[in-house]
């Protein structure tokens, strides 16, 4: 008869080191017979320093790792050994040592056994390469897609089932080739499949990501899933968030495994060479499930409180040595430490008889440990215990650990998000402002949307909402740079059609710049964003407007009306070479103007006609202030977190009436200028600002001046008094653009405007479609 190519060699040693326990197989492997080596020291086997394996297995209830061995011929063997200490029912301790040995060459990988276990898989499998093109196909796959391989191959997922799972999983593939890190998901790219989709990274020897495999799982007849793996197999790691994920595992094992249950994850995972670290360990509780559900309190530490486990305590070597482990509390090592640590007091109050510290692990790291107590039943935890408990704790950690990743992402991009919005509404006197934003509730994180209030010179306000396309940290990065144009483009007063035309042109510079970089970032410049931009004036009480895409603002006209603002819609922005067109209307005084992003309206529970009947009606009804319009408007549309993200701003229009405006038609002739400081001087007068009278003269006589030398008529001079500032304006018909300039010592001129502008707050030009208006703005010092 052919000898079997693999053996079992087994010992059995006592707790003093002595061999007890000695097979045949250990007799192939090392030359000795039984007479010979039972009832010896185990430490004469070993071709190394005998104290070095006494400290290994110290404080361990199982050991695997590689063991120096010495044949009985001399030659040394380096042999693979698993080790289990093991505790009789009379008390008696021992130490089962076993390994597997192979005494012929093992077929080479691949050839054909991995080749068989990938074809005969009852999962469909599927390897993709780097372009996400299938490579291979199992024959679950097959029968499960009603293809052949051969039809399927060099196709994308997207092209062999199409549809909008696919789509998903197409770009959760892509995220997992450029991050190499598995991704698990439920989809529906498998017909009749209706558990977790797993995508794995595949590596070579330098980790570079080479492949992908797509692993699809069925769901089990509910009479193959028997007790606690059965209970469980859904209710884990499907959580997207890191405390639920955590919870779940703890309410799908407590009571069916065990009596206690709690998780406790470290702020940080933890890799193997971390493990040498001096000093207590500080976890956080992130689940807790005890039965009855009243014991809770007594369990020491609740969820979401710090828990610090010192060197040499059980959880603390679980997680240095990555191994689970199971304890009877009489164990004197269980019993040292809940006499001391505060961490361990549960034990006691809840008179806990077995005790399970299982290790959370993925992806080579140490998440954390759960632990698993035994408080009303009687007996122990046993091997198919522990087995069970790490299979669900490892399914678990996947889902921890993805919710923990996306947690990180989204904060991250909220924080940058929040840093590019306004944190404070600017002060200016024509609307009064109010404003929302809420992020969305969604796996796919944080969006593009932002919303900006830039205060323009005559006292104008320009209003300013915007969606950029996609989500996460680049959709926030290019929100940011498209917010900083606005504000720079406005801040040169352009009109709002030619603000979005350069704006457009902008966006297509970065797409183009991205794109040479990334080709498959097609929309991270911002091609497809969206604006609407619009500037009001109290003095005409009018609003010009302009939209690239964006939904058109409503507007409440002091009778109560409701309407859309007619806005022509332009294309969105990055499509390069459409024009956009400016709308201007009039808005009485106290009328509401509402500028929001798509997401308002696109809540799932209803449809977009009832949204709008919806907003008109939030909008329409009487509010004590523009924040209780805005929580109205939110509460009307939304019953839950959005899909999308939410800008919303919410202002009420005021005017500047004649008595706080006066203006002047100037001939163009220097003899207007001592004029135009009389008109300037009578009006402070009116308005008593005698003492600002100096500084306004000196400025007005400045700005009358150069519109006179370097303009064209009709020139006009116009004084506006908002509150605590006055504006000074000059127009006149020429496009010319004024620049301050150095003047040399002698030159009779060229000091004008240097004057003014240390004469004022601010100052600037503006252009019209006919000439240009020339600002000088001063702050008011009332006594």
């Amino acid at each position: 008869m052919e000898r079997q190519s693999t053996y079992t060699a087994t010992a059995t040693i006592d707790e003093q080191g002595i061999l007890t326990g000695w097979s045949e197989g250990a007799q192939r492997l090392l030359g000795h017979e039984a007479s010979e080596v039972v009832g010896r020291p185990a430490s004469a086997l070993l071709a190394a320093e005998a104290g070095s394996a006494r400290r290994t297995l110290a404080g361990h209830d199982r050991w695997n790792g590689t063991v120096p061995l010495r044949h009985r011929d001399g030659r040394r063997l380096e042999q693979g050994l698993l080790a289990h200490r093991r505790t009789s029912g009379t008390g008696v301790v021992d130490w089962l040592v076993v390994t597997a040995v192979a005494d012929r060459p093992q077929p080479p990988r691949g050839e054909p056994l991995e080749e068989w276990t990938f074809i005969q898989s009852p999962f469909p499998l599927a390897i993709f390469d780097t372009e996400q093109r299938l490579m291979r196909a199992n024959r679950r796959l097959e029968r499960a897609l009603s293809l052949p391989e051969a039809a399927m191959r060099g196709l994308r997922l997207t092209h062999i089932s199409p549809g909008p799972a696919s789509e998903e999983t197409d770009r959760t593939m892509r995220q997992v080739l450029e991050t190499g890190e598995p991704q698990e998901m439920r989809t529906g790219v498998v017909p009749d499949l209706s558990l977790p989709t797993v995508l794995t990274p595949l590596k070579d020897g330098t980790g570079r990501v080479r492949a992908v495999c797509l692993a699809a799982h069925r769901r089990a007849p509910e009479s193959a899933r028997r007790g606690v793996e059965g209970e469980t197999g859904t209710h884990t790691g499907t959580a997207s968030d890191l405390a639920r994920a955590a919870q779940e595992l703890a309410e799908a094992t407590v009571p069916r495994l065990a009596d206690f249950m709690a998780v406790d994850l470290l702020d940080a995972p933890r890799s193997p060479a971390d493990s040498a670290d001096v000093g207590p360990l500080v976890l956080r509780r992130a689940a807790l499930h005890v039965v009855p559900d009243d014991a809770v309190g007594a369990s020491g530490a609740g969820v979401g409180q710090a828990i610090a486990y010192e060197p040499g305590s059980p959880p603390a070597d679980c997680l240095a040595s990555g191994n689970a482990v199971l304890y009877d509390t009489s164990d004197p090592l269980i019993a040292a430490w809940a006499a001391v640590d505060p961490a361990a007091a549960w034990l006691h109050a809840y008179g806990t008889r077995a005790l399970m510290l299982v290790p959370v692990l993925t992806e080579g790291s140490t998440l954390g440990v759960a632990l698993f107590g035994r408080h009303r039943r009687f007996e122990p935890f046993g091997p198919e215990d522990l087995r069970i408990a790490e299979e669900l704790t490892a399914h678990a950690a996947t889902g921890l650990h993805s919710a923990r990743r996306q947690s990180r992402a989204r904060t991250t991009t909220m924080s940058l998000q929040r840093s590019l919005l306004p944190h404070t509404l600017p002060e200016q006197a024509a609307l009064e402002i109010a404003t929302r934003y809420l992020p969305a509730a969604t796996k796919a994180g944080v969006g593009g949307d932002w919303f900006d209030v830039i205060p323009l010179s005559g006292a104008r306000v320009a209003l300013v909402v915007g969606d950029v396309v996609g989500h996460g940290i680049r959709a926030s990065a290019t929100m940011g740079r498209l917010r900083t144009a606005v504000r720079t483009l406005a801040d040169v007063d352009l009109p709002a059609d030619e603000l979005l035309t350069h704006l457009d042109d902008l966006v297509l510079r970065l797409a183009a710049d991205e794109g040479s970089a990334d080709p498959a970032a097609e929309t991270a410049g911002g091609i497809g964003t969206t604006c609407l931009y619009a500037v009001y004036d109290p003095v005409s009480r009018h609003c010009t407007l302009a939209r690239a895409g964006h939904p058109p603002p409503a507007v409440v006209t002091p009778d109560g009306t409701v309407r859309f603002i007619d806005v022509p819609p332009g294309p969105p922005l990055g499509l390069g070479g459409l024009p956009f067109e400016a709308f201007e209307t009039e808005l009485p005084e106290g009328s509401l103007l509402a500028l929001y992003t798509d997401g308002l309206l696109e809540a799932r529970d209803h449809d977009i006609d009832e949204a709008l009947d919806k907003l008109f009606g939030a909008l329409g009804r009487p509010a004590s202030t523009l924040d209780a319009v805005c929580d109205r408007v939110l509460t009307e549309l939304l019953s839950h977190r959005p899909d999308d993200d939410i800008a919303l701003l919410v202002a009420r229009t005021r005017a500047l009436h004649a008595d706080r405006v006066a203006a002047w038609e100037l001939d163009s002739d220097p003899s207007v200028v001592a004029r135009a400081r009389k008109h300037t001087s009578d009006q402070l007068s009116i308005w008593g600002l005698d003492e600002a009278a100096f500084t306004t003269e000196l400025m007005v006589s400045e700005l009358v001046t150069n519109a006179i030398r370097y303009g064209r008529p009709p020139i006009q001079l116009r004084l506006i008094h908002q509150d605590s500032t006055l504006i000074c304006e000059v127009y006149d018909s020429s496009g010319t653009t004024p620049h301050m300039r150095r003047a040399r010592i002698f030159d009779e001129g060229g000091r004008g405007l240097l004057l003014v502008a240390q004469l004022a707050k601010r100052w600037g030009t503006r252009h019209d479609r006919v000439g240009k208006t020339v600002w000088a703005e001063q702050s008011l010092t009332l006594g």
